[in-house]
């Protein structure tokens, strides 16, 4: 917490508006409006998840309708598409940033294209802090009509050519869960060029009550919108937003100075085109010279009572989504192989890292042995495969 957030909860205690409406809600909306820029409309919500559930039910995704989406992603993605009974199309990764590939999404299109089946919108993630390359993107997506969704739930304070995140298309969601690097303890925001798809979300975000004094319902809502309470939070995180990208970047410059005296190890590239938030930091392990995988890295780490976990598991790689439709995917599957991500948090002292660092030297040392050799076979790459039935 940065210590502003007292100030807003206290007065939401004191004036009692402690529910889905208050003036910590309408100020929080406009406050992150105008941190973005003009032309954008704001909705905070339960989370980035309802966010994105939000919008596609504005576009219209319904049974039977596909929806494109990176692969290398948290399911939180995905789930929404589900929710209104479509189906994912999952695509690889790019290796510049590691988000979804516009060469692979201008290949899909037009594959579907020429099928019948163009998906009914594509949500292009922004991965670990860092913005995908979406000019390339956008383009193809206006050259065949499908609607685009800039799915930046881990990427507030970072930038794209100049403009920041989660205003480079039409739709956009934030996160503001606990791990974010702003957060309201729980919590999300759409963001849009439209007023009018705010307006219509709004009401659906409250249970879709018609304005009337008795409780009247047309059409199917949800309980998404967010507290005053938790609002008066965000309020107070949002002022200290690009202190937290410094703290989170100067972290990440900790690792990579380390990485530079072990052998095997470098962190997630930032890209050409933007600003990296290190939102988290992400350690790549070379497996032809490290001989560990990310799972050994996170056991061992968390024997010395230190938290990682793998880059994210490729949805086309997970059991519920084995039959779904995919783009490539051999860059994601590379990437979950060797990569794992590491303690990050604003408030990490560098003395904790230090101890990181130490751990992770050891385990590295450690898997530089004579089973080597084993280790790397083991984590070699899979064979490329690029999946036919995605069109």
């Amino acid at each position: 917490m940065s210590g502003h957030e007292q100030q807003y909860v206290a007065e939401a205690f004191a004036s009692n508006w402690l529910s889905s409406v208050g003036p910590n809600l309408d100020r929080f909306e406009e406050e992150v409006a105008g941190r973005l820029g003009e032309g954008v409309s704001t909705l905070a919500v339960a989370s980035g998840t309802a966010a994105l559930h939000l919008i596609l039910r504005w576009l219209g995704v319904g049974p039977g309708d596909r929806v494109a989406v990176s692969t290398l992603t948290f399911a939180g993605s995905v789930f929404p598409i589900m929710y209104l009974g479509a189906t994912p199309v999952f695509i690889d990764s790019e290796r510049e940033s590691w988000n979804i590939d516009p060469s692979l999404v201008r290949e899909y299109l037009r594959t579907a294209a020429a099928a019948g089946t163009l998906p009914k919108a594509l949500v292009a993630v922004h991965l670990y802090g860092q913005h995908c390359d979406i000019d390339a993107i956008a383009e193809a997506c206006r050259e065949y009509g499908v609607p685009l969704v800039e799915d930046a739930a881990e990427s507030l304070g970072g930038t794209y050519r100049g403009r920041q995140t989660a205003t480079t298309a039409d739709y956009s969601l934030l996160s503001f869960n606990g791990n974010k690097i702003i957060t309201t303890t729980a919590g999300g925001m759409v963001v849009a060029r439209s007023a009018e798809a705010i307006a219509v979300m709004r009401k659906w975000s409250t249970q879709a009550r018609e304005p009337a004094a008795e409780y009247v319902h047309h059409e199917l809502g949800y309980n998404y919108r967010m507290s005053n309470v938790l609002a008066g939070i965000g309020r107070g995180q949002l002022q200290v937003l690009d202190e937290r990208v410094a703290q989170r970047r100067a972290v990440a410059e900790r690792y990579a100075a380390a990485f530079g005296m072990m052998c095997g190890a470098s962190l997630q590239p930032e890209s050409s085109w933007g600003l990296h938030t290190r939102w988290l930091t992400v350690a790549i392990l070379d497996p032809r010279q490290t001989g560990v995988r990310p799972n050994e890295v996170v056991e061992v780490l968390g024997r010395s009572e230190i938290e990682a976990r793998p880059v994210w598991r490729p949805m086309h790689t997970q059991p519920l989504f084995a039959d779904a439709p995919r783009v490539g995917g051999t860059v994601a599957e590379e990437l979950f192989a060797s990569g794992v991500c590491l303690p990050s948090s604003s408030s990490l002292p560098a003395s904790d890292q230090a101890r990181v660092i130490e751990s992770l030297q050891r385990c590295l040392a450690a898997g530089q042995s004579p089973r080597q050799d084993g280790a790397r076979s083991a984590m070699a790459p899979a064979h490329h495969r690029r999946g036919s039935s995605a069109a």
